[in-house]
């Protein structure tokens, strides 16, 4: 079910897939826990403080998990002293060589993202299960359709839902003959009709985790469209327990449009989601770069509320009575404030942007001690309890 009152409007209710859970590091991952939102470095792995400041930023934005590549010695190198400065599970992106993931598992590597049956022999394939049973990580399996076999390939004449699916259940299967079952999958392609078709095909064979993706998506705005539309299309049919947003543009970038796609269907809020016009003549202010402004001085708000912000009265009044705090033009630079839904006071153009960024701090400092009295309160009734 999504976070929007669940049964009380039963149209937003999303029933979730249901699937084992794994541990990646100490996040959970499917079985009913919280979908999670990933991302990629893109620094070198052996430049260890290039890396770790990359993280950091991340980390800022709300990443849950992030994954790194490993493709030599240098990168498993370093992955030690990078585990240990991440506040988040790390990920070891490898690649056909075996002995990256013995190292990076060795390393303290939270998953490994390898496809086994690029790793080498069954005996190769062992030793690999035996490093990651031994180290407690997690594998993720990795199908892409840029990538596929070449038997499957020849087999099915083009990368299409079948031959992705195939992919996966062959990986599958060697982790399975090694006893392992710690692992999630992913049957990502840059074409959203073809990954859509093949997780959904994936999610009706499987009983594991699904990690979501739009491969090469493209740019911030147009890998943004495809990646709402092909993640969102499956979150929205309850497919999907961990994203990647792919963008070619900074990972953390790729972090806040995860979470907008989540914050959209209503399945995990983070921070603040603002509902804004696109703006037109009857404006009574800027709207498109108070937006800007307010978006940009908004991000350090981790708490979930929302904020409207709409030009002129006609739909302003009415999305004010659904948000926490709202703002509609007025005439004259006098524009109405609402908060929690009602008529409150009015702001003048100058200083409206820091009035509001005020307000919204305010009002998030409001719903953390709110929720803090309530642990506390919850804390105190179970030691009573006992």
């Amino acid at each position: 079910m999504s976070d929007h009152n669940p049964g009380l409007r039963p149209w937003r209710d999303i029933a979730r897939r249901q699937c084992r859970q794994i541990m990646v590091g100490n996040v959970p991952v499917g079985g009913g826990a919280p979908v999670t939102v990933q991302t990629m470095t893109n620094t070198p792995t052996h430049d260890v403080r290039a890396t770790v400041d990359q993280i950091r930023r991340c980390e800022e934005v709300g990443v849950d998990i992030i994954r790194v590549s490993c493709p030599d010695e240098a990168s498993t190198a370093a992955l030690k002293q990078i585990v240990r400065a991440a506040r988040v599970p790390i990920v070891a992106d490898i690649h056909f060589h075996y002995k990256r993931a013995l190292e990076a598992a060795d390393a303290g590597a939270a998953c490994l993202r390898i496809n086994p049956g690029n790793i080498g022999s069954e005996a190769r394939v062992k030793e690999v299960v035996d490093a990651a049973k031994a180290n407690g990580c997690s594998i993720r399996i990795g199908v892409n359709a840029g990538s596929l076999e070449k038997d499957l390939l020849e087999k099915y004449g083009e990368p299409c839902p079948e031959a992705l699916v195939e992919s996966a259940l062959d990986h599958i299967k060697l982790l399975q003959d090694q006893d392992f079952h710690e692992y999630k999958v992913a049957v990502k392609a840059s074409d959203v009709f073809l990954a859509v078709a093949a997780y959904m095909q994936l999610a009706e064979a499987v009983d594991c985790p699904l990690h979501l993706g739009i491969t090469e998506a493209g740019g911030l705005i147009g890998g943004t469209v495809k990646s709402a539309i092909g993640i969102g299309n499956l979150l929205w049919a309850g497919i999907g327990d961990t994203i990647r947003v792919s963008l070619s543009a900074e990972p953390e970038e790729e972090v806040r449009v995860g979470y907008e796609i989540l914050k959209s269907l209503g399945i995990r809020t983070r921070g603040v989601k603002v509902i804004s016009c696109p703006s037109c003549a009857r404006q009574g202010f800027d709207v498109i770069r108070t937006v800007q402004a307010l978006e940009e001085r908004l991000q350090h708000i981790h708490t979930p509320l929302s904020l409207s912000v709409l030009g002129c009265v006609v739909n302003g009044p009415g999305e004010a009575r659904e948000t926490d705090i709202g703002l509609t033009g007025g005439g004259a630079g006098k524009h109405m404030v609402y908060l929690s839904g009602l008529t409150d006071h009015t702001v003048q153009d100058e200083g409206m942007i820091d009035h509001i960024v005020g307000l919204v701090e305010a009002k998030a400092a409001e719903i953390e001690a709110a929720r803090l009295e309530d642990e506390t309160t919850d804390a105190g009734k179970a030691e009573a309890a006992e």
